[in-house]
C-alpha cells in the first residue's frame, strides 16, 4: 500500500527522482533510486511537489525534484515577471531571478526585454496556481475574446481537475 505523506517523517528510506512533468500524477510505476519499484495509484490527478513523500510497505520514500534544463532570467523582474505570467508560463520566483523551463521563444521574447538569461540544470519548483497549489497551464480565448481557462487545476475542493477548451475533444 502506497499512502502520500504530507511532512517528513523522523526518517527516509529512499528517494524518487521527478522532473517537474512527472510530479504530476495519478496512476504510475515508481522506481526509487535504490531500485525498488512500486505503484502509486491515487484518486485523481495529483501534483506532488504538494507532498514530501510516500510511505510504501512501512519505508519512507522522499520526493526530490530532478534537474532539469532552465533558463535563470535576471533584469527587471516585474516586468518580466508579467511578460512570463501573460503566457501562463510555469516561473519559480526568488528574490533576485525568475526561473523557467528551456524554451527558445520565451528567451528571445525575454532577451528582447532586456533580460540577462543564463542556461542551467536546476531542480524546478515553480509558483503553485492562483490559490498557492496546483498546477499553472494555460488559457485560451474563445470568439467573444472572453478567457476560458484549461489545463488541470483547483476549484477550492481539495481535488484537481481539467478543462479542455471548447471544441477539443
Amino acid at each position: 500500500m502506497t499512502t502520500l505523506l504530507k511532512s517528513a517523517p523522523p526518517i527516509a528510506h529512499d528517494r524518487v527522482v521527478l522532473d517537474y512533468d512527472q510530479r504530476l500524477i495519478r496512476r504510475k510505476l515508481l522506481t526509487t533510486q535504490g531500485g525498488r519499484a512500486f505503484l502509486v495509484d491515487l484518486p485523481s490527478v495529483t501534483n506532488l511537489d504538494d507532498y514530501w513523500g510516500f510511505a510504501v510497505d512501512g519505508l519512507n520514500v522522499e520526493i526530490v525534484p530532478a534537474p532539469e534544463a532552465v533558463l535563470v532570467v535576471t533584469g527587471d523582474l516585474t516586468r518580466l515577471a508579467w511578460h512570463i505570467g501573460n503566457r501562463h508560463t510555469p516561473c519559480q520566483i526568488l528574490p533576485d531571478q525568475l526561473v523557467i523551463r528551456e524554451d527558445h521563444v520565451l528567451e528571445r521574447m525575454l532577451t528582447g526585454l532586456g533580460a540577462t538569461i543564463r542556461r542551467e540544470s536546476l531542480p524546478f519548483r515553480p509558483e503553485g496556481g492562483a490559490y498557492g497549489h496546483g498546477r499553472t497551464l494555460g488559457h485560451a480565448h474563445g470568439a467573444d475574446g472572453e478567457a476560458a481557462t484549461f489545463g488541470w487545476h483547483h476549484h477550492g475542493d481539495g481535488q484537481l481537475h481539467f478543462h479542455a477548451p471548447k471544441g477539443a475533444k
